[in-house]
C-alpha cells in the first residue's frame, strides 16, 4: 500500500492544524481514522476472497484429475475384465474330456447325503440326541463311568 513515514506523518498533522484549526483537528482525525480503517477492512475482505476462490480452483482442479484418474483405472478394470471373460469362454468353449471317478471315491458319501436309490438308505437320527450313528457300534459315543474309572 501507501508508505507513509514518521516525516510525512508529521507534516500532514502540522498542514491540517493551520488548514483546519484546533477546534476542528480531532473530529477531522477520526474521521479520517475511520476511513483508512475502512478502506483497510474492504481491501482485507477483497484479498480474503481472492485468495478462497483460488483455494476453490485448487480443490476443483484436483477434484478433476482425480475423476480423470478414476475413469482411467475403471477403462483398465473394464478392459482387463473384458480379456479374462474372453479367456475363460476360450477356456471352456474346449470339449472338457470326461472321466470316471475313481472306484474307492464312487460310494463314498456322507451321512444324510441323498442316494441315487440302489443303495441302504441313509442312517434314521435319533430323536432325543439327533446323533445320527445312534444304531451304529462302531461310531456310538463312548459313555464314561460315573467315577472316571475306564
Amino acid at each position: 500500500m501507501i508508505e507513509i513515514s514518521f516525516g510525512k506523518m508529521l507534516l500532514l498533522a502540522l498542514i491540517a492544524l493551520l488548514v483546519l484549526g484546533p477546534e476542528k483537528l480531532p473530529g477531522a482525525a477520526r474521521t479520517a481514522g475511520a476511513l483508512i480503517r475502512r478502506v483497510r477492512n474492504t481491501w482485507d475482505s477483497v484479498r480474503t476472497e481472492v485468495e478462497r476462490e483460488l483455494e476453490i480452483e485448487e480443490i476443483k482442479r484436483t477434484a478433476r484429475e482425480a475423476a480423470a484418474r478414476a475413469e482411467a483405472a475403471q477403462a483398465q478394470m473394464n478392459a482387463t475384465a473384458r480379456e479374462v471373460r474372453e479367456a475363460v469362454g476360450s477356456v471352456t468353449a474346449a470339449p472338457v474330456p470326461a472321466t470316471e471317478p475313481e472306484p474307492e471315491l464312487a460310494h463314498a458319501r456322507l451321512p444324510g447325503e441323498p442316494t441315487d436309490g440302489d443303495d441302504e438308505p441313509p442312517p434314521e437320527r435319533d430323536t432325543r440326541t439327533g446323533d445320527l450313528f445312534a444304531d451304529d457300534p462302531e461310531h456310538a459315543p463312548v459313555k464314561e463311568h460315573p467315577h472316571g474309572i475306564a
